[in-house]
């Protein structure tokens, strides 16, 4: 006679495969220890980029993962070395950001630089905000030496695209002061949005070339390989679109004036080279 006791279904797994295999379906691939562990670090990455790190669980994280909260703290201790690490991944694909081919113009391989950058910023603005603001709980030595790399590898980048065999002291100053500025203007477009993310993208490359330029007058050995750069760009790149912007401003009544006694200094030589200027701005502009 047949037995009358049901079949055992004690074994999850079990369940899970003949349910899809009578739902004509496949049963789920189950993940390496590898990559389950890469998972976690994609989705904690995605949720931090779009909600501060104090505001993510590691319960929110198991439940985009689809996984359980224990197995989440199988893999990390808890969600500051889940957030450390997500933020390591996100770091080198930053950096990777900066990377361009050494060709064409300066000002034009930087436009596409910051067309990366701003795009990164935007797609992982809130977590990001907060951690460079330092106003994060999840801030941390760690976490502060993450950016800080980022910020270091951009700095030679730059310096690569410079191209100086051996960039001065000030010159790489310079680099990193505008590298600061490139992340409080981003942070501060995220927080109104005002300013089209094109706009500013252009804006940033103009200001590294006035940083450059402004560099270049106290340091003869720059204001050289500067003739080089600026004999290489086109006109309606960022830096003939910034020299144009300029020499506009020598319409503005009074300031052709201004600049040629502040640049005299008392000196014939120094208002002989401000009315050159005055006229080459003025030429600039026809």
């Amino acid at each position: 006679m047949a037995s009358r006791t049901p079949p055992s279904t004690a074994d999850p797994a079990a369940r899970t495969s003949a349910s899809a295999r009578a739902a004509g379906e496949k049963p789920r691939r189950r993940l390496s220890v590898d990559e389950r562990r890469e998972q976690l670090i994609a989705v904690a990455l995605e949720l931090f980029s779009r909600r501060p790190p104090e505001e993510v669980s590691i319960d929110d994280i198991a439940a985009a993962a689809g996984a359980s909260r224990p197995l989440v703290y199988h893999y990390f201790p808890g969600k500051q070395a889940l957030y450390e690490e997500s933020l390591r991944r996100a770091g080198q694909e930053l950096s990777a950001r900066f990377e361009e081919p050494l060709e064409g113009p300066l000002s034009e391989r930087l436009h596409r630089v910051m067309g990366r950058y701003l795009d990164f910023v935007q797609s992982h603005g809130p977590g990001f905000a907060a951690l460079l603001r330092g106003g994060s709980v999840s801030a941390s030595a760690d976490t502060t030496a993450v950016i800080d790399e980022v910020r270091r590898a951009a700095q030679a980048q730059i310096l690569t695209h410079l191209a100086i065999p051996a960039p001065s002291i000030g010159l790489r100053l310079t680099v990193r002061a505008w590298i600061a500025n490139a992340e409080i203007t981003s942070l501060e477009w995220l927080a109104d949005r005002s300013v089209p993310l094109e706009e500013l993208q252009l804006h940033l490359v103009q200001e590294f070339v006035a940083a450059l330029t402004l560099t270049a007058a106290r340091e003869p050995a720059l204001a050289t390989e500067l003739a080089s750069f600026l004999a290489d760009e086109h006109p309606d790149g960022p830096t003939g679109r910034l020299v144009r912007d300029l020499a506009g401003l020598f319409a503005v009544p009074g300031i052709v004036e201004a600049v040629t006694a502040l640049a005299a200094g008392g000196s014939d030589d120094g208002a002989a080279q401000a009315d050159g200027a005055a006229q080459a701005a003025g030429a600039a502009t026809e």
